[in-house]
């Protein structure tokens, strides 16, 4: 997605707070936006609990010194900030560690590791992504973004409620 700090004033009015009343959301952002992303996080109602750091390293895993992120310094590591809101029920605590070493890919390509990391702490609930790309989709995710190719959507009772809603079906 694009920098937080350009679209603060847009990212506060999409509603996040109505997606559910329990689980979990994860943010990205660089270190220049961590206070406005927990701003957001508290704006849509979530408790901030934690921070996942991505170290980005280079082909040949070493650290990269070349970040363009940075105000004062370059950046070689993202901010995830984890936030809870309301009960979850049926999560696991303590089973990953809060960095992630790994490959900086393409624009905007964020580390493999945070879904098997989301999946393991929540097994079994729906998975949401926004502002995804089509190197993001992931089976059991819905996954939204302007950046997608076609539609894919594997949930049945999905498509009933959108039938039932609006009297048609969802063309795919």
């Amino acid at each position: 997605s694009g920098g937080i700090n350009a679209e603060y004033g847009e990212m506060k009015k999409i509603g996040i707070e109505k997606v559910q009343d329990d689980g979990f959301i994860f943010l990205w952002v660089t270190g220049r936006a961590v206070e406005l992303g927990r701003e957001l996080l508290n704006i849509w109602g979530y408790e901030r609990v934690d921070d996942i750091i991505w170290v980005k390293t280079n082909q040949l895993q070493r650290l990269i010194r070349t970040g363009r992120t940075g105000h004062w310094l370059n950046h070689g590591k993202e901010h995830c900030l984890v936030g809870v809101k309301g009960n979850p029920a049926g999560f696991n605590r303590g089973l990953d560690c809060d960095i992630i070493v790994s490959e900086v890919r393409d624009t905007s390509h964020k580390p493999d590791e945070i879904y098997g990391m989301i999946e393991r702490l929540s097994p079994g609930s729906r998975k949401l992504e926004l502002f995804g790309r089509e190197h993001n989709t992931q089976n059991n995710w819905l996954t939204l973004g302007n950046q997608l190719d076609g539609v894919h959507l594997e949930w049945e009772d999905v498509k009933t409620k959108y039938f039932n809603r609006y009297g048609m079906a969802l063309p795919f």
